[in-house]
């Protein structure tokens, strides 16, 4: 029933403009409350830039479902869109939907590459490169531990 409020798509279904955090709302948390949420990893990955090792998380569950992100719970990548890119990261042709994630110029390391970060708390996922497969020519090449896989049948992930 439609009862006049504007709505927007999303992963998650339709929900109302602007509200709550499933509608999009940006997750601010301080330091403090991002190391005490995270584990050490993960707070070294997301929230300050650092990279896994590679070939550390390569035991995903198998079967449709979503990856979110591990910080906020974001939705950012769809399990069809994951390949096998043979780097030790987990791989994807495509964010879940425009919007999800936000690219940033990265100089470090005298590199230049495109750092790709949750859109919606900002944490650092990884890093998206033109030498995908088809059908978009990318590879997002994400850190493991920035993530948490949901089968879409509801059951826990790793």
């Amino acid at each position: 029933m439609d009862d006049g409020t504007p709505r927007k798509r999303h992963a998650d279904g339709d929900l109302p403009a602007g509200g709550g955090q499933e509608a999009g709302a940006p997750v601010r948390l301080s330091d403090a409350e991002w190391r005490a949420r995270l584990s050490p990893l993960a707070y070294r990955v997301t929230r300050r830039g650092a990279t896994e090792r590679p070939f550390s998380h390569d035991e995903w569950p198998e079967g449709p479902g979503v990856f979110r992100c591990i910080c906020c719970d974001a939705p950012l990548f769809d399990r069809a869109d994951k390949f096998d890119s043979g780097t030790g990261w987990p791989s994807f042709t495509r964010p879940i939907r425009p919007g999800a994630v936000s690219e940033h110029e990265d100089r470090s390391w005298f590199m230049r590459r495109t750092e790709v970060r949750c859109a919606r708390c900002e944490a650092h996922l990884g890093h998206v490169f033109p030498d995908g497969p088809p059908p978009t020519g990318l590879r997002y090449c994400i850190n493991g531990v920035a993530l948490r896989f949901e089968p879409a049948d509801g059951s826990e992930g790793a």
